[in-house]
């Protein structure tokens, strides 16, 4: 698992820099079907329809997910993982590939402002 989360991170950080990997691409398009089925009914275009401030946009991200601005993907993982008030918990629901790729498409629209 860890390694595959170092893979993941060194493919986003590629991506930063230079352009869109085809390894990073299959995962945040599996992580696309992922939130339109999952998370797309309360955070639709990276919104929130229950707490109109916790936005999936970057800035909230960095404001309401403890430590993100030091290690993004696994802040989010954490989130989607334990959830949070209104937010329930997918541990149980998704498999940890699932979550690690919804958590790469998150990470990728948040950098790109959905």
């Amino acid at each position: 698992m860890r390694i595959l989360l170092l893979i993941l991170l060194l493919a986003i950080a590629l991506f930063k820099l230079t352009f869109i990997s085809p390894a990073l691409a299959a995962e945040t398009s599996n992580g696309a079907k992922i939130f339109e089925a999952n998370c797309a009914s309360c955070h639709i275009g990276g919104g929130n329809i229950l707490i109109t401030e916790k936005t999936l946009k970057k800035e909230a991200l960095s404001k309401y997910l403890k430590d993100y601005d030091n290690d993004s993907i696994q802040a989010i993982i954490h989130q989607v993982q334990n959830g949070k008030n209104a937010m329930p918990a997918f541990k149980d629901k998704l498999s940890t590939e699932e979550i690690l790729q919804v958590a790469a498409y998150v990470f990728q629209n948040a950098q790109q402002g959905w």
